[in-house]
């Protein structure tokens, strides 16, 4: 919890300087002109104090989505506004807002319908700058149209097509923005920027790097051993610390283990009382040497993908594809090229729970950025017993690897040791000026210019995706009209609208109630699968009719949509889902992609080149 507002700061402890030391004094003004009624007095000591505790509490606010909102940031809004106007150091909060998924209202929306008449010349406080994907602004226009005056900024956009937009669009509106590190520099700010940066360390390092932010967890006893010679490796810790462990998995989007984890524990990595969001468990075998029946082949509560060597057991990746496992052959399987292939799903946080071998290999790859080590205090020796992390081909102490900003929490009778191998990277050093600002990031689509991809809402054409914000007002089940937040929901909805069944009604109201396109794609999916005969005979052939009324409706509802389909003239469009091979590209180019085929239809339909009743397949 961030301490009450008007406490003194924190004093920084006497360590080593961190990467958040780096980042204060490495950070670079960048100039922006100012509305003049934005102008404003340097603020005082007392007054930088006061925005760095509302800073971090916006950072704490964001992180209550964390492990949610993927593959978007963690946004967090809190607007303040002072209890008395003559004491500018003494503010009432008035609203609050977060992120709560993808496809759901933003941050600053929420906050300013909380706080309602009192957002009226208040100050905004962002963990991050909104980041528009979706062609209406609709964060910025939430700011301006509540009457906030000044907005504070912790951190700006890390992905170049959306960097510095948001922050120049509210200054062209005359208010003022205060960007850490930049406006604010003061060392009051540290605290405030660090929980900033760490609250979406998995986008920076996505962002850096091209890789997943991924942590390696591991239990060990006082001796330093994860499991007894004999393999038995339950239970390590306690029953505080495998508590923590959920919590760590709900805040992943895969979970990822090796063989002999299978073999040996059969575990099924789940995030037990997490709700919401479920993670991917992904298995890494080169040999598929695995057994023919584990927790891990049950897909009804996770899904689960097998990472291996092209090639391998054929017949056992076949009987895996009944049970509704997903196999995915690498040419040479790698911790470096399985994280890139994560990166391609759009993967953000990614958690390893795997025994010492895989673990060398994967930080040996350089992909492991931080570290959750759970020490319980047990003694069991063993000469064979295993050890978290197995040969790295270090000889000399000196060449051990030092984990940065490291820190202790005690769990019950257990010492939770967490510190980052590479620090979190400050992408503010190299802001460009604002009219360096590129419109497309070219880092964004691996194709060729003439083709546009999209797959997750954060992408440059993310309002394309059937996931994003757009709710649209079509019949339900019962004929009568329905604010369905995303296509998503009323796509998966209609798997089962029409069957007879009370059951079958059930399910549309799961869906219709999700609180996310995610939740709702997962609850279509899963009871297709349970309950196949709950899903209209006709689902094959109509589906695509489905999606492609409710896209119709949505750009004919959204005119800032259809502006930006109209601006895509002459290009392909290619859902780049690396696995859905029906509305997706495929990973190698292998899919049908009919969403993107739909699109490119209906472009075509509002251009006039051809008539609608052209065939989806005719106009590929």
């Amino acid at each position: 919890m961030p301490p009450p507002l008007g406490a003194a700061a924190p004093a920084p402890a006497a360590t080593a300087p961190s990467f958040i030391h780096l980042a204060l004094s490495t950070r670079r003004r960048v100039p922006a002109p100012r509305a003049a009624a934005a102008a404003s007095v340097p603020a005082s000591h007392s007054s930088h104090e006061h925005d760095a505790l509302l800073l971090h509490r916006a950072a704490d606010v964001a992180d209550r989505s964390a492990g949610l909102t993927s593959p978007h940031p963690n946004f967090g809004c809190v607007i303040a506004r002072p209890k008395r106007e003559t004491d500018s150091a003494d503010s009432l909060v008035v609203g609050e807002g977060f992120l709560y998924a993808q496809g759901t209202p933003c941050a600053e929306l929420l906050a300013a319908q909380e706080a309602g008449e009192h957002a009226r010349g208040a100050t905004a406080y962002l963990n991050l700058e909104p980041g528009d994907c979706y062609g209406d602004s609709t964060a910025v226009r939430s700011l301006v149209q509540a009457g906030i005056t000044r907005v504070v900024v912790g951190l700006r956009h890390p992905l170049k097509h959306l960097r510095g937009k948001a922050i120049q669009a509210l200054r062209s509106e005359g208010i003022q923005v205060d960007v850490v590190g930049e406006d604010l520099q003061n060392i009051l700010f540290e605290e405030a920027l660090k929980s900033c940066l760490t609250v979406n360390a998995p986008l920076l390092y996505r962002a850096a790097f091209h890789v997943p932010f991924s942590v390696l967890k591991y239990a060990m006893t006082a001796d330093g051993k994860i499991a007894a010679s004999s393999g038995h490796a339950s239970w390590i810790s306690g029953k505080a610390s495998r508590g923590r462990v959920f919590e760590l998995r709900g805040r992943s989007d895969a979970i990822i283990v090796g063989g002999n984890t299978v073999r040996f524990d059969d575990p099924r990595l789940t995030a037990r009382h997490i709700k919401g969001h479920v993670p991917v468990r992904i298995v890494m075998s080169q040999s598929l040497n695995l057994p023919e029946e584990a927790n891990l082949w049950n897909v009804n509560d996770a899904y689960t993908i097998v990472a291996t060597q092209r090639g391998a057991r054929r017949d056992f990746q076949k009987k895996l594809a009944r049970k509704g496992v997903e196999v995915v052959e690498f040419d040479m399987l790698n911790p470096r090229d399985v994280m890139s292939y994560c990166y391609d799903r759009g993967y953000l946080s990614v958690l390893w729970e795997c025994g010492g071998t895989l673990a060398a290999s994967a930080i040996s790859a350089s992909v492991i950025h931080k570290v959750y080590v759970f020490m319980a205090p047990k003694i069991i020796g063993g000469l064979n017993a295993p050890t978290p992390v197995g040969e790295l081909g270090m000889s000399q102490m000196t060449q051990a690897i030092d984990l940065i900003d490291h820190s202790y929490e005690k769990i019950d009778r257990d010492m939770l040791l967490s510190g980052y191998i590479q620090p979190i990277p400050d992408l503010s050093p190299v802001i460009p000026s604002m009219d360096e600002i590129p419109s497309v990031d070219p880092e964004v689509s691996p194709y060729e210019t003439n083709i546009i991809s999209f797959y997750k809402t954060w992408d440059t054409f993310g309002a394309f995706s059937n996931f994003s914000p757009h709710p649209i007002h079509m019949p339900d089940e019962n004929g009568d009209s329905f604010m369905w937040p995303t296509v998503e929901h009323y796509y998966q909805a209609h798997k089962f609208i029409g069957m007879d069944n009370p059951e079958a009604r059930i399910i549309v109201q799961e869906i219709k109630l999700a609180k996310s396109p995610e939740e709702a794609a997962r609850i279509g999916r899963t009871r297709q699968k349970e309950f196949p005969e709950l899903v209209r005979a006709d689902w094959e052939t109509t589906k695509i009719d489905v999606m492609y009324r409710a896209i119709k409706h949505k750009f004919s509802t959204y005119p800032s949509l259809t502006n930006m389909l109209l601006s895509t003239a002459g290009s392909v469009l290619v859902e780049a889902s690396p696995h859905d091979l029906f509305w997706g590209g495929g990973r190698e180019g292998e899919g049908l992609n009919y969403l993107g085929r739909l699109l490119m239809q209906l472009r075509s339909e509002i251009l006039g080149t051809f008539p609608a009743s052209v065939e989806v397949g005719e106009a590929a």
